[in-house]
């Protein structure tokens, strides 16, 4: 079987977060894998079904397009991947891109999303299922 890539897109009502001061309840999470088993498509709780091999693309969107939101950090378990920020060729736009080295069953990780012009940054956690 071939390597699959598997963009994760994190929907992030701005407005809302920042009059809430938390994303829950404000953000939504997609992934284009869900033909191959991923669950719980546009809600908070995603989880996206990987093997090794896949890589991971991960973005963010602002339901309102005038308001900035980016991703400042993915963490996991080194041992499964290794999240790094890229930049889209000519641009100062951040992505994030790693590799599932080995089969995982249940990984929690966690994510921070800068959000408008808050200093602090948003903490959320997303899922990553095995085959």
């Amino acid at each position: 079987m071939a390597n699959r890539t598997i963009t994760i897109i994190s929907v992030i009502d701005v407005v809302s977060a920042l009059a809430e001061g938390t994303l829950d309840k404000n953000i939504y999470l997609l992934d284009n894998n869900k033909a191959h088993g991923s669950t719980d498509e546009g809600t908070s709780e995603l989880k996206t079904k990987v093997r090794p091999g896949d890589v991971l693309v991960w973005t963010v969107s602002p339901i309102e397009p005038e308001v900035y939101v980016g991703i400042t950090e993915i963490t996991m378990d080194k041992e499964f991947c290794e999240p790094e920020k890229q930049y889209y060729e000519g641009t100062d736009v951040a992505y994030w891109v790693g590799q599932v080295k080995k089969e995982v069953d249940n990984l929690q990780y966690h994510a921070k999303y800068k959000v408008g012009t808050r200093k602090d940054e948003f903490p959320w956690h997303l899922t990553l299922i095995g085959s």
